[in-house]
């Protein structure tokens, strides 16, 4: 890979379009055991916050490229994971951010989990706000971002 003219963000590009295809497999497999356990949603809505999942998974997968390229393999899910997790709770995944105060509420939304929680969400919520995609978009571009420039770094040194 170092030797070819291939350009980052053509390379960026097919790797995230390779971990779209795992992330889709995992949400037809979530959707799948929720239908097999008695999940109540209309049809429309289903496919409408399984493809929504979908779609944001896309900050997650420019988020691993990223680190893949910022971490030493050895290392990476014994940071990514806690990492993880600590995102999801400054993200407002685990208690809902109205209980948690105005300075903690105002934090969240610009963290990284924030915005594909609230999106989501939106099918059965009906509450989407322009600040949730914006926070998609610019998470996605900043990890894009980054892998990129870790992938020239990365080559640099052939």
């Amino acid at each position: 890979m170092r030797l070819t003219p291939l350009h980052p963000i053509s390379y960026i590009s097919l790797k995230a379009i390779a971990a779209m295809a795992t992330g889709l497999a995992s949400v037809l497999v979530t959707n799948i055991v929720g239908e097999v356990f008695g999940a109540d949603l209309p049809l429309g809505r289903w496919l409408l916050a399984a493809a929504l999942c979908w779609i944001c998974s896309i900050v997650f997968a420019a988020f691993g490229l990223f680190m893949g390229y910022l971490l030493p393999s050895q290392n990476a899910m014994q940071i990514l994971g806690p990492a993880l997790a600590l995102m999801a709770f400054l993200g407002g995944l685990f208690v809902p951010l109205d209980s948690m105060g105005h300075t903690f509420a105002t934090i969240a939304r610009f963290t990284p989990m924030y915005g594909v929680g609230v999106i989501t969400h939106a099918p059965l919520t009906g509450d989407l706000g322009v600040g949730a995609i914006v926070n998609v978009l610019a998470w996605t571009v900043v990890f894009v971002a980054g892998a990129a420039w870790r992938f020239r770094r990365d080559t640099a040194r052939v």
